[in-house]
C-alpha cells in the first residue's frame, strides 16, 4: 500500500488546478479517498464537529454486516444446485459454485453502479459518493441467482439515475436505491422475479433434475397448498428437493430454503442487526416495530383465516421467517436516509411497514414480496410522519409555555 500511496501523490498534481488533468480531478479525488483517508485536516478557527465515523466508514459496517448474509448465501446456491440434480457434493464444492454464481451478479452491481456514479462526478465536478458502495452490495443479495446479468446492469443503472442522482445524490434520495432497483426488475420482468419455478443456479440447463423437484420458494408454493397442509408439525409440506417435504420453522430460520441470495437466512441476517445496532447505524426502533407490526397482521388474518387464502393460514411467525421480511426490514428499512428521523416516527415507520407488508402478501397474493412495496410506500411518507411528530411536539411545548 506505500507503494500504491507515493505513486498516488507522484500522479496527483496533474489533477490538481493547473495541471494536465484538471478536468477529471474529481474522479481522481474519489479514487484517492475511496483508497486512502482523505488529507484535510481540521480548520483552526470556526465552528467544527470531530467524529471517527465519517459516511464512508458507516457505508463499511454495513457491508460487513452483510458478509454473513453474502456468505451464506453462497453456500445456499451451491446447496441447492447439487439438491435439485441429486448429487452429494460436500460443503467446500456447493459453496465454490455458490461463490462463481454469485460473484459475476455483484461484479457487474458494482461496475453499473459505480461507472454510472463516475459519470455523474465527471458532470458535477464532485467527489463520489460512497452511497453506492452498500447498494452495490444489496442489490445482488435481492435477486434470484439464475437472473440475467443485464438485467441486474439495467436495474442497478435505473436506481442510481433515477433513486439517487435526479434527488441530488446520497443523503437527498427520497427511496432506498437497492429496493427501487428490485422493483424495476420485479415490474419490468416478472417471470424472472416472481419466484415460480426458478431460483435455483442453472435449473434450466440442467438435464438431471430429479423427480418430484422445484425451485419454487417456499413463499410462492404457500399458494398452491390447502389449510390443512399448512401449520402443521411446525411446518407446512411443499415440494423442496423431494416429494412431500416438510419444511419446518426451523428451516426457514436456519435459511436452508430457496429464495434471492441474501435473503434466507434469518440467523444470519440478526448478525447483521446485531452489528448494525451495537455501532449505532440501524435504529432497533424500525426493527422492533416492524415485527410487531407484521406479528399483528399475521395473528388477525389467522383468526379470519378462510379455504380461499391459504396465506392467510399461515402462522404469523412464519409470515416473519419467510421472503425477504427479515431483510428488508432490517437492511433497508432502517436506511438512515430514507427512514424517518424522529423516534416517535420510528415506532411508526415501521410498525406500519410490517403491518402493510403482511396486508399485500396475503390479500394480494400477486405480489406475495409485500415487504418490498410497504418499504417503498413508507419511505414516501417517512418525511409527512416526522413533519407531524415535530408539529404535535411544538404545539405541545408552546401550550406548556402559555399555561
Amino acid at each position: 500500500m506505500k507503494a500504491l500511496e507515493k505513486y498516488i501523490e507522484k500522479i496527483k498534481p496533474n489533477f490538481e488546478k493547473g495541471g494536465k488533468y484538471e478536468r477529471w480531478h474529481a474522479i481522481f479525488e474519489s479514487f484517492e479517498t475511496f483508497l486512502f483517508v482523505p488529507g484535510n485536516t481540521t480548520p483552526r478557527r470556526g465552528a467544527h464537529i470531530r467524529d471517527a465515523m465519517d459516511s464512508k466508514r458507516l457505508m463499511s459496517v454495513v457491508v460487513i454486516a452483510l458478509i454473513p448474509v453474502l456468505l451464506f448465501g453462497m453456500w445456499n446456491v451451491g446447496f441447492h444446485h447439487f439438491l435439485s440434480i441429486g448429487e452429494d457434493v460436500g460443503f467446500i464444492q456447493e459453496f465454490f459454485h455458490g461463490f462463481v454464481r454469485v460473484m459475476p451478479i455483484i461484479l457487474v452491481s458494482y461496475i453499473a453502479g459505480l461507472g454510472t456514479e463516475f459519470i455523474f462526478v465527471y458532470i458535477k465536478n464532485k467527489e463520489i459518493e460512497e452511497g453506492f458502495l452498500v447498494s452495490g452490495m444489496i442489490i445482488p443479495l435481492i435477486v434470484p441467482v439464475d437472473v440475467p446479468l443485464w438485467m441486474v446492469a439495467i436495474a442497478t443503472i435505473f436506481a442510481v439515475i433515477i433513486g439517487k442522482e435526479v434527488f441530488g445524490g446520497t443523503g437527498m434520495n427520497i427511496v432506498n436505491p437497492a429496493l427501487l432497483a428490485r422493483a424495476f426488475l420485479f415490474f419490468a420482468y416478472p417471470s424472472k422475479m416472481s419466484g415460480d419455478k426458478v431460483w435455483i443456479s442453472e435449473m434450466e440447463n440442467s438435464q438431471n433434475i430429479v423427480d418430484g423437484f422445484s425451485g419454487a420458494t417456499p413463499l410462492a408454493q404457500v399458494a398452491g397448498t390447502t389449510n390443512e397442509q399448512l401449520a402443521t408439525n411446525g411446518g407446512f409440506k411443499i415440494i423442496n428437493g423431494v416429494q412431500d417435504n416438510v419444511i419446518s420453522t426451523w428451516d426457514m430460520f436456519m435459511g436452508w430454503i430457496p429464495g434471492s441470495i441474501g435473503e434466507t437466512s434469518v440467523l444470519m441476517i440478526l448478525i447483521g442487526a446485531a452489528i448494525l445496532i451495537f455501532t449505532g447505524i440501524a435504529s432497533w426502533k424500525i426493527i422492533l416495530s416492524a415485527v410487531i407490526g407484521g406479528s399483528l397482521m399475521g395473528i388477525l388474518l389467522n383468526i379470519f383465516a378462510t379455504e380461499g387464502n391459504p396465506y392467510m393460514a399461515l402462522p404469523f411467525y412464519d409470515h416473519l421467517l419467510l421472503g425477504g421480511f427479515a431483510f428488508g426490514v432490517v437492511f433497508m428499512a432502517t436506511d438512515p436516509v430514507t427512514a424517518t428521523q424522529t423516534e416517535k416516527g420510528k415506532w411508526i415507520y415501521g410498525f406500519l411497514i410490517g403491518f402493510i407488508a403482511i396486508i399485500v402478501r396475503v390479500l394480494n397474493p400477486a405480489y406475495p414480496e409485500g415487504v418490498m412495496l410497504a418499504i417503498l410506500l413508507m419511505n414516501v411518507f417517512a418525511p409527512l410522519i416526522d413533519h407531524y411528530i415535530i408539529r404535535a411536539n411544538v404545539k405541545k411545548r408552546l401550550k406548556r409555555i402559555r399555561a
